[in-house]
Order: structure tokens, then sequence, then C-alpha cells
């Protein structure tokens, strides 16, 4: 089944594209089953590039997903057109009344900040709050992540003296977990990032499980004992080319915390064609998670679902 999206996102004809089972919403409305609703928080800059991003993977699975997306009330984004943002996104207030299968609250280019003095930072604490009583199944990116590690669980992320830049292998910690059912022993992700948590931190916090690391980029993967929230540090929706327009743009600014990122050039050459590596895994993580651990457990009158008790 497909994911339901409006047939004029510019996400739609570029999936369609590549042939990827999407649906338009006045399709899905004449369909009598009960589709999953997810939520996603997109705090990136380049907007329209996750989105897609993310609604390619969202969409290898045999569930329909229904996608609302949401942006900041309390920041204006600089580069994603005003149009864009109204006709498809909508702010929390409009939607804090609803109920939600599972949310995904993505990374942001604000990791060298102290989290109380990014613009939003009240405003993601107010999601994240209601998160725990109106969404059953949370996935946070990158940033979202440590920003949720901090919130919920008072882990402090640690800013990284270079970039960790590239592809790395990684391995499960935690076997037969759902959200790695079908993983090889090795899998490839990329991460962009200049922060990080340990693994002694996750290890210290007893609501918490530290699901997959990588020797060199450090944790990956980390859940609640309930697996209802994830904290996902790398980037695996990232695109083919995405690492390498990040370099060039480095490089332009002439940053000098950011090299060649690891693992993704042959050979160490920019000139060559990165293999895409991290796909399978990927398309695994996202279809495993709304499968084993949204619809499998989420109830099918979401307005009942049991809030998530945090104790700090």
């Amino acid at each position: 089944m497909p994911i339901n999206i409006p047939s004029d996102l510019p996400a739609f004809s570029t999936l369609i594209s590549e042939n990827i089972f999407v649906m338009p919403s006045e399709r899905a409305l004449s369909q009598d089953i009960r589709p999953l609703k997810a939520a996603i928080f997109n705090l990136m800059p380049k907007k329209i590039e996750t989105e897609t991003q993310l609604l390619r993977l969202m969409s290898n699975t045999p569930l329909q997903v229904d996608i609302t997306l949401l942006r900041t009330e309390t920041h204006t984004s600089r580069h994603t057109a005003a149009e864009h943002l109204a006709n498809f996104y909508k702010t929390f207030d409009e939607i804090k009344d609803d109920y939600f299968d599972a949310l995904i609250i993505t990374g942001a280019p604000v990791e060298k900040y102290e989290f109380e003095d990014v613009t939003y930072w009240d405003e993601l604490c107010s999601i994240m709050e209601w998160s725990k009583s109106h969404a059953f199944s949370c996935m946070h990116i990158c940033w979202g992540a440590f920003a949720a590690l901090y919130y919920h669980y008072g882990i402090k992320k640690r800013n990284l003296e270079k970039k960790m830049f590239g592809v790395f292998p990684h391995k499960i910690v935690v076997e037969n977990h759902p959200l790695f059912k079908g993983f090889d022993d090795v899998f490839y992700v990329p991460h962009s990032r200049h922060s990080e948590v340990t693994a002694e931190d996750i290890e210290s916090c007893p609501q918490l499980r530290l699901l997959a690391y990588s020797d060199i980029s450090g944790v990956y993967a980390v859940s609640d004992l309930q697996n209802r929230q994830f904290f996902i540090t790398g980037h695996g929706e990232y695109d083919r080319d995405t690492l390498k327009n990040e370099y060039l743009r480095d490089m332009d600014k002439g940053l000098t915390d950011v090299g060649l990122p690891y693992g993704y050039f042959p050979n160490d050459d920019p000139s060559v064609t990165p293999p895409f590596i991290w796909r399978t895994a990927a398309s695994l993580l996202y279809s495993n998670w709304l499968n084993f651990c949204v619809y499998q457990e989420t109830p099918f009158d979401i307005s009942q679902m049991k809030p998530l008790i945090i104790e700090k």
C-alpha cells in the first residue's frame, strides 16, 4: 500500500518517476481501511528535499500512511518558498488536538547552539511533550534525536572538534530487535553532524537501550524500553549525492572542521560517483518501524492510546 500525499506536492511527481507507489488523497478517501496517520516535523532548511527523502523511505511498506507535514511557527524558513509552506504544511497549533500513529522529528543545522538558544526551542519542547500523549511512536533524527534525549532524559550532547561526516559501518547491539529485523551483521549509514552522545551516556539511563553502534561514528540507534521512542543519529534518508553536495558547500565556505566524507568517495576522489551502499538498510529501517513498532502496536482508535510515562 502507498503513502497518501497531495498530488501537487513536489515529492509526488518525483516518487512517481521512481516507480514508488504513492496515492493521491482523493483516491485514498475511497478506500474503506484505517490508514496510519503520520506527521513529519520538518526542521531542515531544504524542506522539499527532506520531505521527499523521508516519503521515499516511508513508501516501502504494504501499509497506507496519511502524511501531515509540520513546520515551526516561531521560526520562518529562509530556504523554502512561503507558498510551499502555506500549501502543504501545518503548524503545531493546527494539529495539537489530533492523534498520530507515528511522528518524525528531523534534524536541524543548529548543533553548535545550546538547545535553549535555538529560536524555536520552546515550540519544539511543546511538541515533544505533546507527543507523549498524542503520537504513539516517535522517530527522532540527528539533532532531533539529541534534542529529544536531552528534553526527555536529560542526556546532554557533546560537541565534536571535527564534523562526523561520511558513510560508516555499523553493527547491531540488541539481537532480534524489531527495528532491525532482516539487517545484515554490518550495515552502512551516512552521518553529518557536529555533536554526539556516548554509549556510556545511554547505558547510564535505565529507561533507554542502545540498539546499534559504530566503532568509528559511535551511537547510531537508541530506543526507550517500550519501543515507542527511537533516536537515530545518522541520515539513512540521504540521497546518493547529499553528502557530496554538503562537502562542496562546506569547501566553498572555507570551513576548517570538515574534511572529505569518510568511506564515501571511491579512493577519496570527489570526481567519482559514490556508491549507494546505505539505501537497503534505510528502507528496511523505516519499513520495520512502521510495520512492527507502529502498525502492530498502535490501537485502532488512536485517541485511546496510553500516554507514554517518562520518569525523571
